[in-house]
């Protein structure tokens, strides 16, 4: 049986609904010419309800009760043809249904609706893919317009879940009714739409508010980005509204869409087939092609034909998008192949098993391929093939609409042909509630999850791209600036040999030891004079303490290690402790020497003039503060940030708690003050370099202690330029004294040998002394 009924319908003849029946009539005789179901003919039965649930019903009911609906040689598949047959509809009926259209995600529940199947997915999805449509878009803000009615409520429930997991906040939310005082509430809604701050809007409407809502916009040129859903995001009613291209953009889902074979041509050569009925082609041609006031404006043949029923023209591939009837396509595919599964179907025959269940079971269950896509339902009969990606392009007056992107179910991405879209100013339009937070700040939400203040990334942290929530930690061996966009690696920073400092204190030291060589030499080449002979190995001992001081020096520089550390401070220690130690020594000596108004106390304190154990045992005691030192509280190396150079690690030596570092200074000083106390009470000629050299030391570092222990960064420069001047201080104020006064000695001596005058003996110049008051009581 090939049959298409109508009842008398109110409403206007829609021509979207119309090619989608045809769509459905051309693949079942598809199927029927390809012999894919052999011996065997599908029939169809169809019936128009008018989009009302109580017309659904009958329409069911009377298909149902058709006498030899079911045959040997045939089945029959049952269609109710709707003004784009709704959820509701679908509600009201019992029988096996594999839908189209009907999306309401309570057809998922299989306890209530066991026989019903379709071709597209659930609302669930289709929220969940308009979510995922703004997040692409960084569309944070925007404003809800939904129907009261099943579809409306069903989707809008499903949008707000989907929502907050995409942090998407909403700046109004209004509900339009279904029937009662429409309008006055569209205009109110359009009201609210206008003082909105957001400017995206999505449109849970039907085709019908929808209109009646861009009119509204459309009368005072309010433009916004606006959200199509299932409902009318392929309307051509719509598409061809005068003013349309000044409501703004339009992006939108529709279910999955194609190209149908054959079917173009199809509906240009459109008549029933011999031997079928079809009052819906009938009514459609007498309306397109009967010579009335109606037609002679939208058909170039009115009046021209003699029979309407055998004209024809490309009219509904204009009027409508036929690539929306591939979804009808797929049904009945799907139908076919369950039907070949439960009829044990092979290329030359099928058998006959009329048992509806399993048709039911083997349609839950059935995989096929068509046009290189994979369909198959899931345990809630619907497909989760995912959704096309529409978006409405100015065409003169009007808009075209063309599939931009997809939406893929199984992993929830959106997927979007950049290229292939065209904002109305160029740029992706702006729906946000906050400015967007440029690299190198984070989000500081406010109350509203939406709303937020943009801060500067922490130290260590940075963002590097836009609106980021929260700052990255930079990795390890990096760092950054507080608002950094990115990390870098850090700059060791130590006293390079390159360096500048460096440079000048290697030359300084250079010369420091070429002046104690030279001097060296000079006094073992003098080793004979009296002056020189008494004092050799002690200055010697001085001078070698000086060395050891100037090679602590040099291991300042380059990249420390612990070694390195350990040695540098023992080195400086030890060396000018021996230093100090000598210098003790002779001052002790001169202060004995002077101590002859008082012969017996001088021949009692001579007894500790021992110059080598003195120095042994100073130089000893530096010894053991120094293993004590770095046992107990030993040096080592750190990477510190520095204070001036944020991205600059400080690679330097510590000193532990600093107790073995002061101590070993605090030795060195007291050696130094002892030193100083004894010239300068005995003070004369040869105590000057004493008392000057301590000073110094002493000076220098009194000056450098508060630098050293503020300026951790400087530490090892502080302690080098102590040390520097420590020993110049020696080599400037004993060395070049001893040098200039030895040529004189050497020409009184000469002058004595000559006869010239006789030279004063000790004894003479002790009490020539004592009677200058040179000498110390």
């Amino acid at each position: 049986m090939y049959k298409v009924s109508l009842l008398v319908c109110i409403k206007f003849f829609d021509l979207l609904t119309f090619v989608l029946s045809l769509a459905s009539i051309h693949t079942i005789e598809m199927i029927n010419d390809s012999g894919f179901l052999p011996g065997i003919q599908l029939g169809y039965l169809m019936c128009d309800p008018c989009a009302y649930a109580t017309k659904a019903v009958q329409c069911v009911a009377d298909m149902l009760a058709v006498n030899g609906s079911l045959t040997m040689d045939g089945w029959m598949l049952y269609y109710t043809y709707t003004k784009r047959v709704s959820s509701y509809l679908n509600i009201s009926t019992f029988s096996l249904q594999v839908s189209c259209s009907s999306s309401a995600a309570a057809l998922s529940d299989k306890l209530r609706y066991t026989s019903f199947f379709r071709v597209i997915p659930s609302n669930i999805y289709q929220s969940q893919a308009l979510a995922k449509l703004m997040r692409h878009f960084n569309w944070d803000w925007i404003g809800v317009v939904s129907l009261d009615d099943d579809y409306g409520k069903g989707i809008y429930e499903n949008f707000v879940r989907h929502a907050e997991k995409e942090r998407i906040c909403f700046d109004f939310d209004e509900v339009i009714p279904n029937y009662n005082n429409v309008k006055q509430r569209i205009q109110e809604v359009a009201d609210i739409i206008r003082n909105a701050t957001a400017r995206v809007v999505v449109l849970f409407l039907r085709i019908q508010q929808v209109e009646m809502l861009f009119e509204e916009m459309i009368k005072t040129n309010t433009s916004r980005t606006w959200i199509a859903s299932n409902a009318w995001s392929m309307s051509r009613l719509l598409m061809k509204m005068k003013g349309i291209n000044k409501v703004g953009d339009i992006i939108g889902t529709t279910f999955i869409t194609g190209k149908i074979p054959g079917f173009e041509d199809y509906l240009q050569n459109l008549r029933p087939r011999p031997g079928a009925r079809n009052d819906l082609i009938m009514e459609y041609k007498q309306m397109r092609f009967n010579c009335s006031q109606q037609s002679q404006h939208t058909s170039p043949l009115a009046c021209n034909v003699t029979d309407p029923q055998e004209a024809n023209d490309d009219y509904l591939l204009q009027a409508v998008d036929v690539t929306e009837a591939y979804s009808q396509r797929v049904a009945v595919h799907a139908v076919a192949h369950a039907m070949k599964k439960l009829l044990q179907c092979n290329d030359t025959a099928c058998r006959f098993i009329p048992l509806l269940l399993q048709l039911v079971d083997i349609l839950r269950k059935v995989n096929f391929t068509l046009d290189n896509q994979t369909f198959s339902f899931n345990e809630n009969g619907d497909f989760e093939n995912g959704y096309d990606v529409m978006m409405w392009k100015q065409k003169g007056d009007e808009k075209v609409c063309e599939v931009v992107g997809k939406f893929f179910i199984k992993n929830g991405d959106v997927e979007i042909s950049e290229h292939k879209i065209h904002w109305t100013n160029s740029t992706v339009p702006w729906s946000r509630c906050s400015k967007p937070c440029p690299p190198g700040t984070e989000k500081s939400i406010s109350s509203i999850s939406c709303c937020y203040n943009c801060t500067n990334c922490n130290e260590g942290f940075y963002s590097n791209e836009t609106d980021q929530d929260t700052c990255k930690q930079c990795p390890e061996g990096f760092w950054s600036l507080p608002g950094s966009r990115e990390c870098q690696k850090w700059s060791i920073w130590f006293l390079e040999w390159s360096a500048a400092y460096s440079i000048v204190v290697m030359i300084g030291t250079v010369i420091g030891a070429l002046l104690l060589v030279f001097s060296f030499i000079f006094y073992i080449l003098h080793r004979e004079k009296p002056i020189i002979k008494g004092i050799l190995v002690i200055s010697c001992l001085m001078k070698f303490g000086l060395m050891v001081s100037f090679g602590g020096v040099i291991l300042f520089l380059g990249s420390p290690n612990i070694h390195v550390c350990r040695a540098q401070q023992t080195m400086y220690g030890l060396g000018f402790t021996l230093c100090v130690s000598c210098i003790l020594v002779k001052a002790l000596h001169i202060f004995l020497e002077l101590m002859s108004c008082n012969p017996t106390k001088q021949r009692e304190l001579r007894k500790f003039d021992k110059p080598f154990v003195i120095i042994g045992i100073l130089t000893a005691i530096q010894a053991l503060i120094c293993i004590f030192w770095m046992v107990f509280d030993p040096v080592n190396v750190e990477e510190k940030q520095s204070k001036t150079q944020l991205l600059t690690l400080n690679r330097l030596c510590t000193q532990g708690f600093m107790y073995g570092f002061g101590a070993m200074h605090v030795y060195i000083a007291l050696l130094a003050v002892v030193c100083f106390g004894l010239a300068f009470k005995g003070r004369d000629d040869e105590t000057d370099p004493i008392v000057f050299s301590m000073l110094i030391h002493l000076f220098a570092w009194l000056c450098f202690i508060p630098v050293f222990i503020t300026q951790y960064e400087s530490r090892p420069i502080v302690q080098i330029s102590g040390i520097m001047v420590s020993n110049y201080g020696v080599i400037f104020c004993h060395f070049p004294l001893l040098l200039f006064e030895l040529p004189l000695t050497q020409r009184h001596w000469t002058a004595e040998r000559a006869g010239k005058h006789q030279p004063p003996d000790l004894l003479r110049q002790l009490t020539d002394a004592c009677a200058d008051q040179h000498c110390v009581e």
